[in-house]
Parts: C-alpha cells; sequence; structure tokens
C-alpha cells in the first residue's frame, strides 16, 4: 500500500502544481539526496502525514469538522499557506479565479464567511445519511466540500483526502488503496468544468456520473499495478530461494514498499555491517532486481526499476472497448 499512498500524494499536490515526482520522493524517503525544491517534497510529505493521521482517527471515531480542521492543521505545516490560519475555518470572503484578479471577474465565488457555519453543519450532517449509494454520495460530498470551500488554502488537497477517508469509514476499503487524485489529474480541465456545471447549471447527472467513472477506472488501475507487483515480487523470492543469507530475500520484501535502497540505510536499519548490507545488495544486481541508478561510488543509490516503471506508469482512463 505504501507507494501508492505515496502516488496519490504527489498526484493530489500536483493538482495545486507542487511539482515533485514519485521518484524523487521514494529515493528521499530511502535516504538518497534529491535535487528538488524543499517546499514542494514538504508538501507531499504533510498529504501523507495527513492522510495516516486520518486512517488513525477513523479507527476510533468518524469523519467530523474537527477532523477535517486537524487534516488542514497538518496538511499545511510549514508550507506554502501556513500563514493562512491552518486548522481554522476561514473567517472572510475568498474566490476562485485567475491571480490578482477582481472578485467580480472570478470564475466561482464561495459562500460568504457569516454563512460558513450553516453549510459545514449540513455538510457534517449529510455525512451520516444512508439514503443514497455510498459512492454517489461520495460525489455529492466533494462537490460541496469544493463549492463551500471553509479554508483560505488547502481546500482541494483536504477534499481529495476526505475522498479516500470516506471510503475507509462506510467500509468499502479496508485500508487507503484507491485515490481519486490521479484520475482528477489527469482530466484535470474536465474536473473543474463539471464542478462548476454543477454550481452553474445544477448538472448533478453529468457530476455524479463523472465521479463514478473514477472510482472505476482508479480501481481498475490499482487492481492493475498491485497485480503486476506482486507477481514480480514473487518471482525474485523463487529466484532467492536456498540463499545462504536471509536478508537479499528481506530487501525483496522491502522493495514492495519503497523500490529505492542506499546500502549504509540499509545496514543501519537492518542491524548488520555494511560489507553484509552491501552483499545482499549486490546479490540483488546481479539477478538484476536491482541496479544503481545515481554515477556515485559512495552512498550508490539503487532502485528496482520494474516496480517504479509500473508505479509512474500513466493511467489508462479509457474503458476496453470505447473511444
Amino acid at each position: 500500500m505504501r507507494p501508492f499512498v505515496r502516488r496519490e500524494a504527489v498526484l493530489s499536490s500536483k493538482i495545486e502544481g507542487t511539482i515533485t515526482t514519485l521518484a524523487e520522493l521514494l529515493a528521499e524517503e530511502a535516504g538518497a539526496e534529491v535535487e528538488r525544491d524543499p517546499d514542494d517534497l514538504a508538501e507531499v510529505t504533510n498529504y501523507i502525514a495527513a492522510l495516516d493521521l486520518g486512517v488513525e482517527r477513523l479507527k476510533t471515531g468518524r469523519i467530523s469538522l474537527e477532523l477535517v480542521k486537524e487534516l488542514h492543521k497538518r496538511l499545511m505545516k510549514g508550507v506554502r499557506g501556513h500563514a493562512k490560519s491552518p486548522g481554522q475555518f476561514r473567517t472572510g470572503q475568498v474566490y476562485i479565479g485567475r491571480p490578482g484578479a477582481p472578485i467580480h471577474n472570478a470564475t466561482y465565488v464561495p459562500p460568504p464567511a457569516e454563512d460558513l457555519g450553516d453549510c459545514l453543519a449540513a455538510w457534517e450532517k449529510y455525512l451520516a445519511d444512508r439514503a443514497l449509494p455510498p459512492l454517489v454520495q461520495l460525489a455529492l460530498l466533494h462537490y460541496q466540500f469544493e463549492a463551500i470551500h471553509p479554508f483560505r488554502d488547502g481546500n482541494g488537497r483536504v477534499g481529495r483526502l476526505i475522498n479516500t477517508l470516506f471510503l475507509v469509514e462506510r467500509g468499502l476499503l479496508p485500508a487507503p488503496f484507491l485515490y481519486l487524485s490521479a484520475f482528477f489529474e489527469a482530466t484535470r480541465q474536465e474536473y473543474y468544468r463539471r464542478l462548476l456545471a454543477v454550481s452553474r447549471e445544477g448538472d448533478w447527472d453529468e457530476w455524479v456520473a463523472y465521479v463514478l467513472n473514477g472510482v472505476a477506472r482508479q480501481s481498475e488501475d490499482a487492481m492493475s499495478r498491485g497485480v503486476r507487483i506482486t507477481a514480480l515480487l514473487d518471482g525474485w523470492r523463487r529466484s532467492l530461494v536456498g540463499a545462504r543469507s536471509d536478508l537479499p530475500l528481506k530487501l525483496v520484501d522491502d522493495l514492495a514498499a519503497n523500490p529505492y535502497c542506499v546500502v549504509k540505510v540499509i545496514a543501519k536499519r537492518e542491524k548488520v555491517a555494511y560489507t553484509t548490507a552491501e552483499r545482499a545488495v549486490e546479490r540483488l544486481v546481479k539477478l538484476n532486481i536491482l541496479r544503481q541508478v545515481n554515477k556515485a561510488e559512495r552512498d550508490r543509490l539503487f532502485c528496482a526499476t520494474a516496480i517504479l516503471d509500473i508505479l509512474e506508469e500513466p493511467a489508462n482512463l479509457t474503458p476496453e472497448g470505447t473511444s
């Protein structure tokens, strides 16, 4: 599940203009030095921390306005927007439009601050409603949250976090495996167009159909990637049957969580000598499981590129047999 969580964080942040690749995030987490704007990396890692926080809270509670504020506070910690009242609902008017454009030229104007309490109370109450199928309710809740726009910044990322947490809370997912950010990012213009069509024309049918299509496509996509990664890991484990040391097999298991590795980090994590860790990595290199992906002689960075290729492969969002 871990690399899929990272993929979601990267794609959700990309919608907001943060440019960090999945490879950069995973390499940095493996202990490599990454030449990337630290603020961009921090925004992505904050998203992961906020999702982890939400999943943990759901073990003893449910989605609520208090949890939404807590998610927002963690999401905005120390990054762009940290001065815009993280964890607090807005007290003034905001609007969506071209940067610097006056409000009368705005694309969309959310409810004024004095109406925010009533809007959010109605949204929270609807969370407990069971009248409609949960995936349809998910579409309605997501639109309403983005339309209310309760924070000065970070509304899109919080809204996408809530999507996944809602599916977990309702028992549709045992863990956060399914994410809609990849679909929203790949169809970004349609995403905004569908949201706006509900606001301007009340076009709920097309919005719900769009979200349901996204759930279907992302479900198929996640299943395909998961099956292919599992097949790779199973084959690699078979190739290590009878190995003198258990460490190479342990490293293969670790590649399921992160396809990158650094020898000194492995040695420290596994509490073994550097040379022992190095031999285990070299064994995987000889089996074409790992390859060095930087030019350093010290602190060499290795990657199971076959796994990374599956994770980074563009999503196929067209159902089979349709155009």
